[in-house]
């Protein structure tokens, strides 16, 4: 099992930057584990944000080039670094894992993760 723990949403203007964190604890490693950021609004479907995989990085179109997803692993820690923050990057923003390889996964499908944290709300205002 393996607990993810978001931290870091807040409330900023436009333009600005925010870091979120995502824990891990449990049975985690070094590389064990594609490792997402995903978003939602009310209303609507789960989006996906971006993905670490491996030594792999791939982000939605809408945040390529203004987010950065990193990660520590001596502390178990992704981050999701977000710079020139607009008014549509507001949601709820949920960390995701999954074991490396596992069968028919696919990265942007929220149904190829098998462990959610709580969330993290991010409010960015003009």
């Amino acid at each position: 099992q393996v607990q993810l723990v978001e931290s870091g949403g807040a409330s900023v203007q436009a333009g600005g930057s925010l870091r979120l964190s995502c824990a891990a604890s449990g049975r985690t490693g070094p590389y064990d584990y594609a490792v997402a950021w995903f978003r939602q609004t009310p209303g609507k479907e789960r989006e996906f944000v971006a993905v670490l995989n491996w030594n792999d990085r791939y982000y939605v179109d809408s945040v390529a080039g203004r987010f950065t997803i990193s990660s520590d692993n001596a502390e178990n820690t992704v981050y999701l670094q977000m710079n020139s923050l607009k008014p549509e990057d507001t949601a709820v923003y949920y960390c995701a894992a999954t074991p490396l390889f596992s069968a028919g996964y696919e990265f942007r499908r929220a149904t190829s993760y098998a462990y959610w944290g709580q969330g993290t709300r991010v409010t960015v205002s003009k």
